[in-house]
């Protein structure tokens, strides 16, 4: 278990010098290490000899040192008279860096040496255990039991090209922008047995950003289980100080259960990872509170792709309880939908305020983010240059006026990309009008904004790609408005959307379909009045009240 530390390892072991930059080597402090190892079960509480860890990217062996101490002391315990050849399955270090296997061989077999091991068999198992190797693309057996580590920090623009097709056709989960410590996620989880268990100190990026989809769903629909997640951000938990957004990840190969979620403060030390370990054991549905790190126990994962929340652990174990007892707002069988506005490739030829620009039924009214900037919705008299009618595309010669618009303007419609791919349809919009919703009441919503500003547009305007839409057969539109002005609903998109600078939400489709929300028929009369005054007041603050009654809330997380 977490002992004492007695200083960094960087104390004894060489300095990388100028690798960080290239290889992007983070090297992580020793009591952080033997958190994570606590944390994976790699403890002498289990007998180590027969089990097999693999670790990916040794360094300076900051990890390397902390599991052959924890080894040694179970030979000790376990197999105390056994020939110390029977260790040669135990351990996989590897690296990709000659001189880091040459000084970890050599820090190997010091301590062995030191624990009583002939030095013909600890220089036999330090050459077996320390292999120089690239994790993501050399073969290593599967049927692991442990893979724990700190992967490197590399960006894809700091890869050879040749290399980084190289990852990705042996990482599929590497996709988009994805650095490239995503493959080391895939190819560890690949070689765990059945409750094998993977633990990394990494950023949680990837738990969030549009770039970890692939590995979320490998996760989630790959027999593997989040078992828990120390979120690390204000903590100093390597050698170098990065802003890396740190967390502790562990995972398991097997069903999903519970899933212990911490987080660590700027005070959070030795004494508060002992007391997080400790709490993690226990498996107790009792929170953990401490000035340096707090904890919640859920009684499950997120069961999708889609982004995983962020937020303390209580707003987490707030949000699980909201799931369980809500329905998603999106429900279409009900009538209510969430989608966003017209995009068009260009703007400048497209959107007009010369309403006679084409013939009367080619120009649809246009709501746009300025109409709603004051919290009521006030047209500012744009109209869409509409190509579309309810069967689809128009014939350019029924409508000379539009045909002669659309070819004046010709040179900017060719130049995008979808014009040239669709040569016949080259005067559409990207996206199609659906003309029925144009007279069809909406709320309306910015996308980047602090707080949510939901405002009512009463119909007769159709709108821009700027703008996401609500509209709903069941809620008065109100009383949802309320609901999307208050603190409860801010909480719950705050924990899945990227945040932007200076705290900036984003109120996007995929996010709104992720808040849940009492039915309509479950919010009394008298709630849901208060929470259209609210709305129409533009109160936060009421409409936060109401909306907590009408969830059957006491207070926010």
């Amino acid at each position: 278990m977490l002992t004492e530390p007695g200083g960094s390892l960087a104390d004894t072991t060489p300095n990388a010098g100028a690798a960080p930059v290239q290889y992007g080597e983070i090297f992580t402090r020793r009591w952080i290490v033997e958190l994570i190892l606590d944390l994976c079960g790699y403890s002498v509480d289990t007998d180590l000899t027969t089990k097999r860890l693999v670790e990916p990217a040794i360094g300076s062996g900051a990890f390397l040192m902390p599991v052959l101490d924890r080894l040694c002391e179970a030979k000790e315990k376990y197999s105390p008279d056994g020939p110390w050849d029977e260790l040669l399955p135990t351990i996989l270090a590897m690296d990709v860096q000659p001189g880091h296997v040459r000084n970890c061989r050599r820090l190997v077999v010091e301590r062995l040496t030191r624990a009583g091991c002939p030095a013909e068999a600890a220089n036999r198992l330090a050459v077996a255990w320390v292999r120089e190797g690239d994790f993501l693309l050399d073969k290593v057996a599967g049927g692991v039991d442990y893979v724990v580590g700190n992967p490197p920090y590399i960006r894809i623009e700091d890869v050879a090209p040749g290399l980084l097709a190289a990852y990705r056709r042996a990482c599929p989960t590497m996709g988009g922008r994805a650095d490239v410590y995503i493959g080391f996620f895939e190819r560890g989880l690949d070689l765990l047995g059945e409750g094998g268990t993977l633990a990394f100190i990494c950023a949680d990026r990837w738990m969030r950003n549009q770039y970890g989809r692939r590995l979320r769903e490998k996760i989630v629909n790959g027999g593997f289980a989040v078992d828990s997640c120390l979120v690390m951000h204000d903590v100093a938990a390597f050698e170098n100080e990065v802003s890396a957004y740190p967390a502790i990840t562990v995972l398991t190969r097997g069903p999903q259960g519970d899933v212990g979620i911490g987080e660590a403060g700027e005070t959070f030390d030795f004494k508060a990872a002992a007391d997080f370990a400790s709490w993690s054991s226990l498996r107790t549905r009792n929170p953990l509170h401490d000035t340096a790190v707090r904890g919640s126990r859920l009684p499950h994962w997120h069961r999708t792709a889609d982004s995983w929340p962020d937020g303390t652990p209580e707003a987490l174990a707030w949000l699980e309880d909201l799931q369980d007892r809500h329905p998603p707002l999106e429900d279409r069988g009900a009538g209510t939908r969430i989608g966003i506005g017209v995009a068009t490739g260009a703007d400048a030829v497209y959107i007009t305020q010369d309403a006679e620009a084409a013939e009367p039924e080619r120009m649809l009214p246009l709501a746009m983010s300025a109409d709603v900037k004051s919290g009521t919705y006030g047209w500012t008299g744009h109209y869409l240059v509409n190509p579309w009618d309810d069967d689809g595309l128009v014939d350019l010669d029924e409508w000379p006026q539009l045909s002669e618009y659309l070819s004046r303007n010709a040179t900017a419609i060719l130049r995008r990309s979808i014009s040239k791919r669709s040569p016949a349809s080259w005067f559409r919009t990207i996206d199609r009008v659906t003309s029925s919703l144009t007279d069809r009441p909406k709320l309306l919503l910015e996308d980047m904004k602090r707080q949510p500003n939901p405002v009512l547009e009463p119909g007769g305007h159709y709108p821009h790609h700027n703008l996401y839409y609500l509209v709903s057969q069941e809620w008065d539109l109100e009383v949802l408005g309320g609901l999307l002005l208050s603190e409860v609903v801010e909480r719950q998109i705050a924990a899945y959307c990227v945040k932007m600078r200076g705290n900036t939400l984003r109120f996007q489709a995929q996010y709104l379909r992720r808040v849940h929300a009492p039915r309509p028929a479950e919010i009394s009369a008298d709630i849901a009045d208060e929470l259209v005054v609210a709305f129409r007041a533009r109160d936060r603050a009421a409409a936060t009240a109401a909306a907590l009654a009408a969830y059957k809330l006491s207070a926010l997380p």
